[in-house]
């Protein structure tokens, strides 16, 4: 199905119009873009940074993170972003790069780390100590990615493979940490979110999400809105939305065929579900 989706290659955020970068250091504010980030979207490229200044708000799947300094930020070509707020001073210290650059010699698997799946949690705090090793492995990219030589490519993949395994380990210590403090009702409702995003597009029922963690619909619908204030179907049915309003930035997919790859039974059904949320029809809410 992603083949379908539109996604943002790494010259939206480039000054370079003519070339489609395989890898790019973000140092400085962003101002302007070629593609509007505040809709959802997807993109083609991996990112690992950190925020040094101003504040942001970020929507990554069914989650909606503030971003402040020393926040560390994990993206991938799995996550519908959307950019709800940034401020003026907004800035990250970042490297971006895509799967076929570091894959070039077949020598890295990203589906190895966690922090890049769908479910993750995406942005997390960083102590000030491990916020300052991190600027500096990246600084230490922004050197190698500077340097012009035959075998740059190779030194910058080395790079960014140790960034990945430095970031690993904090994730897994984030991970930990978090869980330690988590009522088990929490743990039930974040086990929940993970597994309507591995489902979503196939499973809308509250009961077959219940069945998967065997429990009832009812202590599922109890748990979930006590943890969230929102009930499992509310969920759901953003999950849902999310993913619809991103294909519909695709003009060369009909309704119908959105309607298939989002599993309803024919395009009025998803028509009627779509309105019913939004307040328009699909082929309003694409016009607008």
């Amino acid at each position: 199905m992603s083949k379908h989706i539109p996604t943002y290659a790494l010259n939206n955020l480039s000054d370079r119009q003519d070339i489609s970068p395989d890898v790019l250091l973000l140092s400085d504010p962003i101002n302007q873009v070629k593609e509007p980030l505040i809709i959802p979207h997807r993109t083609n490229y991996y990112g690992i940074g950190i925020c040094i200044g101003g504040e942001a708000k970020l929507t990554a799947n069914l989650e909606t993170y503030d971003i402040i300094p020393g926040c560390l930020i994990a993206m991938s070509p799995h996550i519908i972003k959307q950019w709800q707020y940034k401020s003026d001073d907004f800035q990250s210290f970042a490297i971006l790069f895509t799967k076929d650059f570091l894959n070039v010699t077949g020598g890295t698997a990203l589906e190895r780390f966690p922090f890049f799946e769908s479910v993750a949690r995406h942005i997390f705090m960083l102590t000030p100590a491990h916020s300052a090793n991190l600027k500096d492995s990246i600084q230490l990219i922004k050197g190698k990615l500077e340097d012009e030589h035959k075998y740059r490519g190779e030194v910058l993949r080395s790079f960014i493979n140790g960034l990945l395994y430095e970031v690993s380990s904090l994730y897994e210590d984030y991970s930990r940490s978090l869980a330690s403090v988590q009522t088990r009702s929490q743990l039930l409702a974040a086990d929940f979110k993970k597994l309507v995003n591995l489902h979503v597009l196939q499973e809308r029922s509250v009961s077959f999400y219940a069945n998967k963690l065997y429990i009832t619909p009812g202590h599922l619908t109890e748990t979930v809105r006590e943890v969230t204030g929102k009930t499992p179907g509310e969920w759901i049915t953003e999950a849902v939305i999310l993913e619809a309003s991103v294909l519909l930035q695709n003009p060369a997919l009909t309704v119908a065929q959105i309607a298939y790859t989002l599993h309803f039974p024919d395009q009025s059904a998803f028509g009627k579900y779509f309105k019913n949320v939004k307040g328009l029809s699909p082929a309003a809410y694409r016009r607008s």
